[in-house]
């Protein structure tokens, strides 16, 4: 199977780097060989710990670099816009083929296509809210998070 670099960030703020060869979005663990450890033992995540698993397309990134939170006039997204705002007060805007509320998370898609993330594995646990987002209209529809109360 192929290694595919992750970025994992906790609840807590605590954050991994690494490669894993078995996340599945319908699992509830997965395992992840860190990237200043690639000979030990991969190390177990537990999902509903996590705030996002971002897939990435490599560990540096470019730091200069300012990533576009939205569409282009002419670009549409496949799926439904989704804005997410974690606990923490980080926003992503992106498209979303599904979400299903009795799942622990979903995939994302960044609206920028030069972003580092190819796609974030977005857990319900870490959220403070989710929109879906109405381009025609310039409306929202707040979407409820699993296991909470309004």
């Amino acid at each position: 199977m192929e290694r595919i670099k992750v970025v994992v960030r906790y609840v807590n703020g605590k954050l991994l780097k690494g490669t894993t060869i078995d996340f599945f979005p319908n699992k509830d663990r997965f395992h992840v060989t860190p990237i200043d450890k690639p000979h030990d033992k991969p190390m177990e995540i537990i999902i509903n710990q996590l705030k996002a698993v971002f897939v990435v397309r490599d560990f540096k990134g470019v730091p200069q670099y300012v990533e576009r939170k939205g569409y282009r006039e002419g670009e549409s997204p496949y799926g439904s816009l989704l804005e997410v705002t974690f606990a923490d007060g980080e926003v992503l805007l992106g498209s979303c083929m599904s979400f299903d509320l009795k799942r622990q998370g979903f995939f994302i898609f960044p609206t920028d296509p030069k972003s580092n993330n190819l796609r974030i594995f977005v857990v319900y646990a870490g959220l403070k809210n989710i929109r879906q987002l109405l381009t025609k209209t310039g409306e929202y529809l707040e979407i409820p998070i699993p296991g909470r109360k309004k």
